[in-house]
C-alpha cells in the first residue's frame, strides 16, 4: 500500500470525496493525511478523518492564511490535538513569497504551533517558500520531528533537515522534465528519509499535469523516484510506507 502524507481533499475541490478515496484505493493508496490550513479546512479535515477510516488529519495554520487569525485559535488547536485521528500539526511554516508578507506574524504563529507540537509530542508538517533559511534556524531550536512538505531546497539543506530529524516530502514536481533540483535531492538522499505526497489538488504529476491532482496519482511519483534511484518500485512503496508509519502514529486510530 501507499500513503499520501499530504493532501487537501476538501469538498470545494472535488465532486465526490467518496470517488477520490475509492479511486485512490484502487491504485494502492490506502491511507491519506488531509492537511488543514485555516479554521474552516481544519474542521473539514477532522470531519473527513472521522467519516473515513482511511483518512487522518493534520491540523494547523498555514502562513498565508493568517489575515483573520486570532490567538484563541491556539486554544482550539490544543483542544483537538489529541483527537484520535490527528497525526500531526500541519500545514504550518513560513512563506515569504509575497511582497506584503508580515514576517513577524508568520514567525509568531509558527513558533506558537511548534510549542504546542513540543508540548504534545506531535510531528509537524512544514511549509516553506522563500524562507528555508529562517525555517531551518527556528527548527534547530526545537527537538521535533516531521516532514518538510513539497521540498524545493538543495541536497545539502535536505541533509541538514534530516540531521534535525525531518523527512523530505516528495510530490508531483519530481515528474516534471525541468525539475532538475529535486531530482538531484532524491538521487542523493537515502530512501529511508523520503515521504510520498500529492498536495492534491495542486502539483499534479505528469502525464496529468494541468488537471486537478488526486491521491490516486501517488504511484506516478513512486515510479519517478524508482527510476531516479534505480530501485524497484515495490521497494519504494514498502520503504516510504514504513517511513510514514514510523513518523505518524496510525495505531489505535
Amino acid at each position: 500500500m501507499y500513503i499520501d502524507t499530504h493532501c487537501h481533499i476538501y469538498k470545494e475541490y472535488y465532486n465526490s470525496i467518496d470517488d477520490v478515496i475509492n479511486e485512490s484505493k484502487a491504485n494502492g493508496v490506502t491511507r491519506f493525511i488531509v492537511n488543514g490550513c485555516d479554521m474552516k479546512s481544519n474542521k473539514e479535515s477532522l470531519d473527513l478523518a472521522h467519516k473515513y477510516e482511511e483518512v487522518y488529519a493534520a491540523i494547523g495554520f498555514h502562513p498565508t492564511e493568517l489575515n483573520d487569525f486570532k490567538d484563541e485559535y491556539f486554544d482550539w488547536l490544543e483542544e483537538h490535538i489529541n483527537d484520535n485521528k490527528v497525526v500531526a500539526i500541519g500545514e504550518i511554516g513560513l512563506d515569504y513569497h509575497y511582497d506584503d508578507t508580515d514576517k513577524e506574524k508568520e514567525i509568531y504563529v509558527f513558533r506558537k504551533q511548534l510549542d504546542i507540537a513540543k508540548k504534545y509530542n506531535k510531528p509537524i508538517i512544514v511549509h516553506t517558500r522563500d524562507a528555508i533559511g529562517d525555517i531551518f534556524q527556528i527548527l534547530k531550536e526545537y527537538n521535533l520531528r516531521g516532514s518538510i512538505h513539497s521540498y524545493s531546497g538543495s541536497v545539502e539543506m535536505a541533509r541538514e533537515f534530516i540531521r534535525l530529524g525531518y523527512m523530505i516530502g516528495i510530490g508531483g514536481v519530481i515528474t516534471f522534465k525541468n525539475a532538475k533540483n529535486i531530482k538531484e535531492v532524491v538521487k542523493n538522499i537515502d530512501l529511508e528519509y523520503i515521504l510520498l505526497e500529492t498536495d492534491s489538488p495542486y502539483l499534479t504529476p505528469e502525464p496529468y499535469r494541468g488537471t486537478p491532482n488526486s491521491p490516486k496519482y501517488i504511484p506516478y511519483i513512486a515510479k519517478a523516484i524508482s527510476d531516479i534511484k534505480d530501485v524497484n518500485i515495490n521497494d519504494i512503496r514498502r520503504t516510504t510506507t514504513g517511513n510514514a508509519e514510523r513518523l505518524f502514529d496510525f495505531s489505535n486510530k
